[in-house]
């Protein structure tokens, strides 16, 4: 699911000619573009789909928001871990999905195979 998540803007600078902020959406920082509200400032909060701040939101109204999506555990599945999520749901105690795979964290080795009779 890809929800519209208010978040509070901490930093704003531009990037390759683009306007772009550091926006915390209750603990999680991402970076957002700024060109369809040019007139947000730091401290404010807005509403972000996709990247992208859509409209002003005042403060109180984006705690309510926030808080209520933790409640409903919508901002774990907007903002986290894909395969944590898909193990959970699974059934699965390890976060990787293969049982013979690296444990959390650890990037597996390429896999050579030899074909028979060469070296």
């Amino acid at each position: 699911m890809c929800l519209a998540v208010p978040g509070r803007v901490l930093d704003i600078g531009e990037k390759d000619g683009t306007r772009m902020a550091t926006v915390d959406f209750g603990g999680v920082q991402k970076e957002v573009c700024l060109e369809y509200l040019p007139d947000l400032r730091v401290g404010e909060y807005a509403i972000v789909h996709v990247g992208f701040a859509l409209q002003r939101l005042d403060e109180e109204s984006a705690r309510q928001t926030l808080a209520l999506f933790e409640e409903l555990g919508m901002l774990q599945e907007e903002f986290g871990d894909p395969w944590e999520q898909a193990a959970a749901q699974a059934g699965a105690d390890s976060p990787w999905p293969f049982a013979d795979g690296p444990a959390s964290g650890e990037v597996a080795a390429p896999q050579h195979v030899q074909e028979e009779g060469r070296p």
